[in-house]
C-alpha cells in the first residue's frame, strides 16, 4: 500500500514538472522568439519554411544526416554545402551565412520535436534497441518473451521522446539556445572531428554566439533522472543514473561525428557510382553481339 502511494506521488511530481516546463516554454518562448524571427525568415532566402515531416529523412537520433537538405532553417542540421557549385561564390557564402544566423522560432523548435516523434526511424530504432537489449540480457527484471520485449521497447521509446521534448524544445526555448547541428567550415580531418565531438559542450545561442550547451547537459540529466520513475527498481540509484547520463553524452558526441562526416561519405559514394557508369564517363554502351 505504501509502495503504491509512493509511486503515485512520484508520478504526480513528474507530471507537475512537465506541465510547468510546458507552460514556461510556451509563455516565454513563443512570445519572445516568434515575432523577431518571423521577420528574419521573411527576409532570408529560405522564407518558405518546409513543414516538418514533409519528406524529411533525418528523424535522426537526435537521425539521418543529409547533404541535400532544403534551405529551410527549420532543420536539425544546417546545410553544409550546395549540391551544385554556385555561379557566384559571394552569393553562396552570403546564403550560408544567412542560414547559419537565422534563429529558430519556438514554434519551429516544437515542430522539430513533433517531426522526430512521428518519424518511422524513431520506432524502428526503439525496436532494434529493445531487441538488442533483450538479447544481451539488459534490464533482466523486465523478463523475457514478448512481454519483456514490449517493456524494453516502451522504456526505450520513453527515453527518446522525453529527452527530445525536454532538450530540443523546452530547454532550448527557455534558454534561447539553438538545437541544430552546424557543420564545421574547417578542412582537416582532426579539426573537424574535434569540432563535432565538442558540440556536446558548445552550442549556439539564438543570437548566433557560442555558449555552453546547457540544454544538452540539463536535458540529459533531467531525462536520466526521469527514467527512475519507470525503470526496474534495481536500476533506480545514483550510480545507474550517472552511468546513463554519461552514456547519453558519449552517444550524442558520436552522433555529431556521424552528422559531420556522413554528407562527405554520401558524396564519395555518389561520385564513385557515377564513375562506374560508362555513360557518365562518355563511353558508348552497346548490346551484346554474337
Amino acid at each position: 500500500m505504501g509502495m503504491n502511494q509512493e509511486n503515485c506521488i512520484r508520478a504526480g511530481n513528474i507530471t507537475h514538472v512537465l506541465l510547468v516546463t510546458i507552460s514556461i516554454a510556451m509563455t516565454q518562448g513563443l512570445g519572445h522568439a516568434q515575432a523577431p524571427v518571423a521577420s528574419q525568415e521573411a527576409m532570408s532566402p529560405s522564407s518558405t519554411i518546409a513543414h516538418v515531416g514533409s519528406g524529411e529523412a533525418r528523424s535522426t537520433s537526435i537521425g539521418e544526416p543529409s547533404d541535400q537538405m532544403a534551405t529551410s532553417p527549420c532543420r536539425l542540421q544546417v546545410q553544409d554545402a550546395f549540391p551544385q557549385p554556385p555561379a557566384n561564390a559571394t552569393e553562396a557564402t552570403a546564403t550560408i551565412k544567412t542560414l547559419d544566423n537565422t534563429p529558430l522560432s519556438a514554434r519551429c523548435k516544437f515542430n522539430l520535436f513533433l517531426e522526430q516523434t512521428h518519424s518511422p526511424y524513431t520506432f524502428v530504432s526503439a525496436g532494434f534497441e529493445a531487441t538488442l537489449d533483450q538479447a544481451q540480457g539488459q534490464w533482466p527484471h523486465y523478463g523475457g518473451g514478448m512481454q519483456g520485449w514490449a517493456k524494453r521497447f516502451g522504456a526505450t521509446l520513453a527515453d527518446t521522446e522525453s529527452r527530445r521534448f525536454i532538450q530540443t524544445f523546452a530547454l532550448s526555448t527557455i534558454l534561447h539556445q539553438d538545437p541544430r547541428y552546424f557543420p564545421s567550415h574547417k578542412r582537416s580531418l582532426i579539426s573537424r572531428s574535434w569540432y563535432a565531438a565538442t558540440r556536446v559542450v558548445i552550442t549556439r545561442k539564438d543570437s548566433g554566439d557560442n555558449t555552453f550547451n546547457t540544454s544538452e547537459f540539463l536535458g540529459t540529466l533531467f531525462t536520466s533522472s526521469l527514467q527512475n520513475s519507470y525503470y526496474p527498481r534495481h536500476d533506480r540509484n545514483v550510480s545507474e543514473t550517472m552511468n546513463r547520463f554519461s552514456g547519453a553524452l558519449i552517444s550524442d558526441a558520436i552522433g555529431d561525428l556521424q552528422r559531420e562526416f556522413t554528407p562527405d561519405m554520401k558524396r564519395l559514394f555518389r561520385k564513385h557510382a557515377t564513375a562506374e557508369n560508362p555513360e557518365d564517363r562518355g563511353e558508348a554502351s552497346y548490346p551484346c553481339r554474337r
